[in-house]
């Protein structure tokens, strides 16, 4: 089976072969960053200050590089409204809305499965020092 992507001919989607192009979505959406800001806009459109300020840990330029990424990608939309000063938010587009319920999930199973987690590591740690 082939897949047609913007003209190229790629043998059938599979994410665990070396060369498709569902790796590239997956190095996106699988980043630590773009998981919070998606989650941080799931609750509506946030200037950049806001995101900051949200996204504790972030450093301005991560922050810029991640919504340029998501931008270009599709998930994130920005909008500058011609004010005094310039006001510039960031929205998720139709595609990111739809990443929302599996980040969500991931969410809640990692609060859900923390503890435990937290436990092996101090057992695997105290094992092998």
């Amino acid at each position: 089976m082939v897949t047609t992507i913007d003209g190229a001919e790629y043998p059938a989607l599979d994410p665990y072969r070396e060369g498709c192009p569902t790796r590239r979505v997956l190095d996106r959406v699988g980043d630590r960053w773009t998981v919070l800001i998606v989650g941080a806009l799931g609750g509506g459109p946030r200037r950049f200050s806001e995101l900051l300020r949200r996204v504790e840990g972030i450093s301005q330029k991560m922050l810029t590089q991640t919504l340029r990424g998501l931008e270009r990608d599709g998930l994130v939309s920005r909008a500058a409204h011609l004010e005094v000063p310039v006001r510039v938010e960031y929205e998720l587009t139709e595609a990111g809305h739809s990443l929302l319920e599996p980040l969500r999930a991931l969410e809640n199973w990692a609060i859900e499965h923390y503890t435990g987690i937290a436990r092996s590591r101090t057992d695997y740690d105290t094992r092998t020092a």
